[in-house]
Parts: structure tokens; sequence; C-alpha cells
């Protein structure tokens, strides 16, 4: 793949901030620009391109100094991470959302709006919000991760949407709008095949009671990385307010089973 140097430095934010960073953080950068551009040119994209097999997208794995499971706050692709704010003593929801949830904030916040422009339920906005937030900690499963850490505060059913969504991402609905993206088979593979526990779940789901709340997470997911579309969680306080039970004490500071994942968002650089 031909590089344009000018491109890449402009894209790691200027001369003097690649002049700062070490020859690994640079590796990583040109890793990362490249597959920018390689899911640009793929076939969906507007261009010509090929689709990888899945033997092709395994290959890619030893040529990462990373793996692409793990969380965004634990991992920096334009040189090293950055000191994080501190939380207050009772962080809320939305101090998560401004102090933690960095890289996913924008996106689940346009699907959200989105959500709530198509005239969604607000149990689905709420379900939208917040279904990709558990990505900062780690991606892989991340709508199971992403349930258990809401469900103690969230309706049943916001709980199961969120959970689920992530199988129906694999499985197309045309009748509402739901395409498989083309994405995903340059992420896994054209012959990829979703995990036995994957085509279980989309079929327990698929003939579940909340299967359209659950789908509908899926098609306001899908269309929700517009650039120049940047929502605030203000926005959402009065749905947060009436379908979000916020602790007192603070999220990570209540006891709670899942106190422990709260204290690991916000906490990402203890060592242990």
């Amino acid at each position: 793949m031909e590089i344009d140097r000018e491109s890449l430095v402009a894209n790691l934010g200027g001369a003097a901030q690649v002049a700062s960073m070490n020859s690994e953080a640079k590796a990583d950068a040109l890793e990362d620009f490249m597959m920018e551009r390689l899911n640009e040119t793929a076939p969906g994209n507007g261009m010509s391109g090929k689709y990888p097999t899945m033997a092709e997208v395994e290959a890619q794995i030893e040529t990462r100094r990373h793996r692409r499971g793990v969380g965004n706050l634990f991992l920096s692709h334009t040189g090293n991470v950055k000191k994080l704010p501190p939380m207050p003593a009772q962080p809320t929801l939305a101090d998560f959302f401004k102090l933690r949830f960095n890289v996913t904030s924008n996106h689940v916040l346009q699907s959200a709006n989105l959500a709530m422009k198509n005239g969604m339920a607000e149990e689905v906005v709420l379900a939208c919000l917040l279904h990709d937030t558990a990505q900062e900690l780690i991606k892989v499963d991340h709508g199971w991760w992403s349930a258990q850490l809401y469900e103690p505060y969230v309706s049943e059913k916001v709980a199961f949407a969120i959970r689920y969504h992530q199988a129906l991402r694999f499985y197309a609905d045309p009748a509402v709008g739901y395409e498989y993206p083309d994405l995903y088979r340059v992420l896994f593979g054209e012959d990829y095949k979703p995990a036995p526990y994957i085509e279980a779940a989309y079929q327990m789901v698929r003939n579940h009671k909340w299967y359209m709340e659950t789908r509908m997470v899926t098609v306001n997911d899908l269309y929700s990385f517009e650039p120049g579309v940047n929502p605030e969680i203000e926005q959402f306080t009065d749905i947060i307010g009436r379908h979000f039970k916020q602790p007192k004490e603070g999220l990570g500071a209540d006891n709670s089973a899942v106190a422990h994942i709260w204290r690991s968002i916000a906490r990402p650089d203890s060592p242990l």
C-alpha cells in the first residue's frame, strides 16, 4: 500500500507530535493509518477492493503490537496514553461519559440521538446510549459486558437489548432496514460464520417478545458514525433520570455486583 506521508503526519497531529513519538508508537500509528485506508478502499465504501478471508484476517494477528479485543482506555494508537482527569467522589453516568467514555461516547450519543429522531421508545434510546460503552474496558463480547455493567441500574428490557444487539448485528433484517455490514467482511473475513453461541442467541432473540427493541439498537447503531454530528449527554438527562437508577454513593462505590467494573473504568492506570 502506498502511503501519503503528508496525510499520515496530519492524521497524527502534525510534525511536532510525530517527533515526540518513540519508534514503537510510530510503528503502531502507521499500522493503524494503513488499516483505516484499507477500510476506506474496501467493498461497500465506494471503491473497488477484495474482502479478506478469515485466514487472511487471522494472519494479521502477529503483525500488531496489540490485540484487537483490548479496551480503548488501555490503548493508544497515537503515541503514549495521556493522564486522565480525576473522577468526582460520587460519579454519575454523565461523569463517566464526560471523563472516561472518550472513544465510544460520540458514537453512542449519535446512536441515541438517531433513535430519538426516529421516534423510538425511551428505553430503546437509553439502550442505544449505553450499548457500546463497555468497549472502553474490553471489546470482545462487548454486548454481554455492557449489559452486565448496567443490569443493576436499568430495566430488564434495556439490559436485554444491550446484551443481544451484539448477536443481531451479524444477521440481516431487510424488513426494518438492517443489512449485514460490509465492514464486518473486512474485520472478520468474507467467509466468517458467527460462533455457535452467537447463532443460538440470535435464534432465541428472533422469537423473543423484545426482539424489535433489540433490533432497533442495531438499526440505530449501524448508521451512527457521521462526521460533524456531536450530541451532548445533557440531551438525554431526562431519559437517564427516568430510566437509570443512579446510586447515591456513586457508580463504583455502591457495593453492587458490578461496582468493580466501574472502578476498573475509573482507574485504568492502577497496576493492581
